[in-house]
């Protein structure tokens, strides 16, 4: 598609930025600015007293105009910090250059350098780029000297966004493009919210972590009995696990998996084990240092859009307070006044499956408001009159199959999740293919497309090119991930437009935040633009959402997450921060 007309210009922009106070977590705070009018080459270099004197942009920033970056949520960033009105058109092409690649092996990575060496661009040396870089975010105070030589170093980004338009340009889907530029303003805006930390429980854990190891790892281990001092016995383990018939999945080696991923699958199959795989993950990945919480109690860190190869945010697993083991997402609690909601599509894959695939059994399925005891009836396994309570067993089995259908897992992966013979994994998944032919037939589809023709896409086209070692069961869910990221970007670019503060999107979820006096008129607005998104990819066809609300001074937490919370409450000698088995204070 030709490229638009934009008669006020097309503006190549970049900032030079740090961290107010040095401190990550903190609102960025611009150091300078250069912006250079494509056509006419006309630059501007704005150093950050200049930029603190302006209201505005000094260029257009409306309708007539588009505005290039990449990346371009941290420039955005840098426009909520100002304060300035936000560009209409936002062309971000480190989005575009993602989508134009994703799959494909990359030259030198998928930062700017890296897009303009694949197109065969020069560019600024990486170590001189990382000197100048390093400079900048030492906070200054800078001679007259470096403050040209920051200024110039910018231009260097500028000019590089000058050479890299052109060659992508006949490559660029716009209306679709502009629709993603328009997730790099709402991802600015999220990463300017933040989540709501409790800086004092915090603090509390960053000082006595140390110390409560030992007394934790005894309180926990007193029901299991395979910690050796501070280590983990793997020949103890596996006595627990022969002791409670619980068969655990193994290497190549015989070995027990030990991965967190093989723990959180058991543990959620046993919930008994949970509290020995969140002490292992504490112990493990604890790094209260990394968490990047502001001077006024926000987590902010980059989301890390489209870092995924189904699009989804990436943020780091350290900085992201949703990122480390579920207790700790205690720590999220909103302001006095406020109150948080955590919105999230209610089985989110198995309603796309069920669309995309136009399956009206899968519909049906979904739309009964539970698809896995659906699925067990429209399969004759259970009377049409069963509930989750009368037939639980036999729906956490239809559950699981579900699940396995949708990560593509074979009967023994099934087998192993369900704690029963392989021979009942192969007939649930019969089950499920003969219950649910068409979908069969349009994933069968799906990994033909893949094989044969070399790519994916979504409704909205970000797509996948297949490598030369492709993942079958990756690929057959790729279009329940990346459809699934799409109408997140949908529904947190309305919300963001409509004024709702955002603080985080996670995964299939939605964290927001609303005066008390709001927060149910907020939460309700949210699901109906939640039920509009999904619409919006799945042709009319709606998923549901739900709503676990947390009004100040209540506190958030993952119910999962519960008894390790209350359990290191108790060590640090602060029961009053104690929450209760529904998952708030």
């Amino acid at each position: 598609m030709d490229m638009p007309q934009f008669p006020g210009g097309i503006w190549l922009v970049d900032f030079e930025f740090h961290p107010a106070q040095g401190r990550e977590g903190n609102p960025p705070v611009p150091v300078c600015m250069v912006a250079r009018e494509a056509a006419t080459g006309r630059t501007l270099r704005l150093w950050q007293d200049d930029l603190a004197c302006l209201k505005a942009a000094p260029f257009p920033t409306d309708d007539s105009a588009l505005f290039v970056a990449y990346y371009a949520s941290a420039e955005i960033g840098c426009f909520i910090a100002l304060g300035w009105p936000i560009p209409a058109n936002v062309l971000d092409l480190f989005a575009e250059f993602r989508c134009k690649t994703n799959g494909k092996p990359k030259v030198a990575g998928n930062g700017l350098l890296g897009a303009l060496a694949a197109h065969g661009l020069d560019a600024l040396d990486a170590d001189e780029k990382r000197i100048w870089r390093d400079l900048v975010l030492t906070g200054g105070p800078w001679s007259d000297a470096e403050q040209l030589g920051i200024l110039d170093y910018c231009e260097t980004d500028v000019q590089a966004l000058a050479r890299l338009l052109p060659a992508m340009q006949a490559d660029i889907d716009w209306p679709r493009a502009l629709l993603r530029g328009r997730y790099s303003v709402a991802a600015a805006h999220i990463e300017a919210n933040g989540v709501p930390i409790d800086i004092d429980t915090l603090a509390a854990l960053k000082t006595g972590w140390q110390g409560i190891q030992c007394s934790l790892i005894a309180a926990v281990d007193a029901g299991f009995g395979v910690y050796d001092g501070t280590t983990f016995k793997q020949d103890r383990f596996e006595k627990l696990l022969i002791r409670n018939g619980i068969a655990w999945p193994r290497l190549a080696t015989g070995a027990l998996d030990l991965q967190d991923n093989t723990f959180k699958d058991m543990a959620h199959m046993h919930p008994q084990l949970a509290p020995l795989r969140e002490l292992r993950g504490a112990l493990s990945q604890m790094r209260l240092s990394d968490l990047h919480v502001g001077d006024d109690g926000r987590n902010r860190c980059l989301l890390s859009m489209y870092g995924s190869k189904t699009g989804r945010n990436q943020p780091s697993n350290t900085k992201f307070i949703f990122g480390p083991s579920v207790w700790l997402r205690g720590l999220i609690q909103p302001s006095p006044g406020y109150g948080v909601a955590y919105v999230d599509w209610s089985q989110q894959e198995f309603g796309i499956a069920a669309a995309l695939s136009g399956d009206d059994a899968m519909m049906l399925a979904y739309a009964s408001g539970d698809p896995y005891l659906a699925f067990a009836k429209q399969a004759g396994a259970v009377p049409r009159d069963a509930t989750k309570h009368t037939h639980a067993t036999e729906r956490d089995q239809f559950k699981a199959c579900v699940l396995a259908v949708q990560y593509g897992m074979g009967a023994e992966s099934l087998a192993f999740r369900i704690n029963k013979p392989v021979a009942r994994a192969r007939e649930l998944l019969d089950l499920h293919r003969r219950t649910y032919r068409r979908f069969w037939a349009w994933s069968d589809g799906v990994l033909h497309q893949a094989l044969l023709g070399g790519r994916l896409w979504t409704t909205y086209g970000w797509q996948l090119f297949v490598d030369d070692t492709p993942n079958g069961r990756s690929l057959c869910n790729f279009p329940m991930q990346a459809n699934g990221a799409e109408m997140l970007r949908l529904a947190c670019i309305r919300l963001i437009t409509d004024g709702v503060r955002i603080c985080a999107p996670v995964h299939d979820a939605i964290l927001i935040e609303a005066p008390l006096a709001e927060l149910d008129d907020v939460v309700a607005h949210s699901q109906a633009v939640m039920r509009a998104a999904s619409a919006a990819v799945l042709g009319g066809f709606m998923l549901e959402s739900d709503a676990k609300v947390v009004r100040s001074p209540e506190r958030y937490m993952d119910k999962r997450g519960v008894g390790m919370w209350n359990m290191v409450m108790d060590q640090l000698d602060l029961p009053n921060r104690k929450v209760g088995a529904g998952g708030t204070a």
